[in-house]
């Protein structure tokens, strides 16, 4: 799997954006990645130095569409923290 392929995309929420101050960045990953590989891609696709990785699974919500009923994909994501004063660019212009 190609380091880009890793991160799926940044998750930018209220919560997300005040946790970015400590340093801590968060994004959508595929399901069967691991934290060894997801080290990997941030430092290599952004050129930090990462001290920890913490990983959620979110479960997908079962949704309604009149009589029909539908569930939302799981997904992964990936919470990266920095080393000190180390920052992502990518992030300082959302």
């Amino acid at each position: 799997m190609e380091m880009h392929d890793l991160l799926l995309k940044p998750v930018i929420t209220e919560k997300t954006t005040m946790l970015m101050s400590d340093g801590k960045y968060t994004f959508r990953v595929p399901l069967k990645a691991n934290k060894v590989e997801i080290r990997k891609a941030v430092e290599q696709v952004f050129n930090v130095h990462v001290t920890k990785v913490n990983t959620i699974r979110v479960l997908g919500k079962v949704k309604r569409m009149g009589k029909f009923e539908g569930k939302r994909s799981d997904y992964k994501k990936a919470i990266v923290t920095l080393q000190e004063g180390e920052t992502i660019e990518f992030f300082e212009g959302a």
